[in-house]
């Protein structure tokens, strides 16, 4: 017989047996982060969680190609418009009148004359003071379908703050195009006056994924006017496999969340059509922010995140995460360039490092973490695109997509200075730009001809700029949270506006009064008609409740008579 001290110290053994075997097992559950490895009841859990997210599934079986600038996306574009057969759906934000919008317009009307069909939706406010209604006209004259999206309406004030800020294309429903890239001249420049093409990427998509862009494509035309027809949507009806299991609808126990392509061209991604206050890549990107384990490296166009987004940021940066973030130039209107500027340096004070787009323009919105997840699309970092605009964008979960957005991000740093804090926590370049092809000789390094440009940018940059005063503002009034040194210059500058704001309502009170009192009587009227417009509608369903009531009643009616001849007959 043991005595008791020898039992115990083997039950020692077996409990650090045990524990060891057990260690070994969830080990082997865990996914590797760089390869191959079996899946745990963690990506399981964070499969899930990015598909109650994003709002998208996972899908495989892809073939994806990243495009980079005009010279590679627009030849892309136009020679799938060429090969089209039956449909194409063009999507755009803007499509600006000029030599390169007319270029997309002659192919889109050619094929229309043989018997395409083509659907071509353009967003209003896009589309203000940049494309004629002669240029529509040409298109639908041509047989091109054309809508415009969300159009001033005056029983609806303030509805066209939500805009289509989508740049999609899908043709035959087997090939599509999400991009950041309108259409227009800025994005290819002009090397006769010395104008740099803007720098964009988008992404080409071969694959069942098409069909979801089908989908977010017949949504918004729907939005529109009359429904495209279901049969000229192949797979957007079917029924979208259980979010339980993987995009092939087998048991997620089975396959790792990052679906490793089991062929060279298998890419699996998720098409992500946010609509106003669905905030589904908004949520995304949060996750994205914190699950990064090593990189993190963020391009866009009108940076102006919110505060949990910026939290997010840091605190990755904080624990580790290599954080970087490329914009553009600050705007080239004076008095916005240090207010949108002071938007880095809380960023910039956790460690994460920011960089300046040396040319005219970074239009691009792209994102890359860990070299296997990485987003294109038309959603910028900022409120508007999150939570107001409806957006389009493919987020890949692919290592070979990953590293290759990785290394053009490498790419781009070569072309933008990186900004500092001094010690005297000031923001300044790291380094002078240099001067880049295309500006003129002697003129101010950075400069770039920038009223020159076709084009804009700086509204959208003062608007960036903007809603950071107006989150700082909002933050102070109501001491939500703790604001730094970074934010002050921020605050003394909206106290300065709302001051000569006060004096100007002090001194000339008609200049405040009449354009609230204009708004207040268009807001009144537009109450008025949609009350009318919703009376009437809830008077339709009552009469027709009424009338199924009456059928109902008279059906009844019969089926009683007939019954009661029935038994008289008996």
């Amino acid at each position: 017989m043991k005595n008791p001290a020898q039992s115990k110290q083997a039950q020692s053994k077996q409990a650090q047996s045990n524990r060891a075997q057990s260690n070994r097992a969830q080990s082997n559950r865990e996914p590797k982060r760089r390869g191959n490895g079996p899946v745990s009841s963690i990506s399981i859990f964070a499969e899930q969680a990015f598909w109650r997210a994003a709002g998208a599934r996972l899908i495989s079986g892809n073939k994806a190609r990243i495009l980079k600038d005009a010279t590679e996306n627009y030849p892309a574009w136009l020679e799938a418009i060429e090969s089209a057969q039956d449909t194409i759906h063009f999507e755009s934000y803007i499509i600006h009148e000029d030599v390169q919008g007319q270029v997309f317009a002659d192919a889109l009307s050619a094929k229309a004359r043989d018997g395409v069909r083509v659907r071509v939706l353009y967003d209003w406010v896009g589309a203000f003071n940049a494309t004629s209604n002669k240029f529509w006209r040409r298109l639908r004259e041509a047989g091109v379908e054309v809508r415009c999206f969300n159009p001033p309406r005056f029983d609806s004030p303030f509805g066209w703050l939500g805009r289509d800020h989508r740049k999609m294309i899908a043709v035959d429903g087997h090939l599509g195009f999400v991009s950041g890239l309108c259409v227009g001249l800025m994005w290819v420049g002009d090397d006769h006056k010395g104008i740099e093409p803007w720098r964009d990427t988008g992404v080409e998509i071969a694959g069942p994924a098409v069909a979801e862009l089908e989908r977010a494509f017949a949504q918004m035309w729907a939005a529109c006017g009359p429904p495209i027809p279901s049969e000229e949507l192949p797979g957007v009806n079917s029924n979208p496999p259980d979010p339980r299991t993987d995009a092939k609808g087998t048991d997620p126990k089975a396959a790792p969340l990052i679906l490793e392509p089991i062929l060279e061209d298998d890419v699996a991604m998720r098409v992500v059509a946010s609509m106003p206050y669905s905030a589904g890549l908004y949520r995304l990107d949060q996750m994205i922010a914190a699950a990064a384990r090593e990189t993190l490296w963020l391009t866009d166009a009108y940076f102006a995140g919110t505060t949990p987004y910026i939290q997010a940021l840091s605190a990755a940066s904080r624990d580790g995460v290599d954080v970087r973030l490329l914009v553009p130039q600050a705007t080239d209107i004076p008095v916005m360039r240090a207010l949108s500027r002071s938007g880095y340096r809380p960023l910039l004070e956790s460690g994460v490092r920011v960089y300046e787009w040396n040319g005219p323009m970074v239009h691009a919105k792209t994102a890359v973490a860990d070299g296997r997840w990485a987003r294109i699309g038309s959603t910028n970092l900022n409120p508007a695109s999150w939570v107001s605009n409806w957006e389009l964008d493919v987020v890949i979960e692919d290592h070979r997509i990953g590293e290759e957005m990785e290394q053009m991000f490498l790419d781009d740093l070569e072309n933008a200075t990186e900004m500092v804090l001094t010690v005297r926590r000031r923001l300044a370049p790291a380094s002078k730009p240099e001067r880049r092809p295309g500006s003129r000789p002697g003129s101010r390094p950075g400069s770039y001809r920038l009223r020159e440009r076709i084009g804009g940018g700086s509204s959208s940059r003062a608007a960036a700029g903007a809603i950071q005063i107006g989150r700082t503002v909002s933050a102070a009034m109501t001491n939500r949270r703790a604001l730094g040194p970074a934010e002050a210059r921020i605050m003394g500058s909206a106290g300065l506006l709302l001051l000569a704001a006060s004096v100007i309502a002090v001194m000339w009170p008609r200049i405040v009064s009449l354009p609230l009192a204009v708004i207040g009587v268009w807001v009144a009227v537009s109450l008025f008609i949609r009350a009318f417009h919703l009376r009437r509608e809830g008077r339709k369903e009552e009469l027709s409740l009424k009338s199924a009531q009456e059928a109902n009643d008279i059906k009844l009616t019969s089926q009683e008579s007939e019954e009661s001849v029935r038994k008289r007959r008996k």
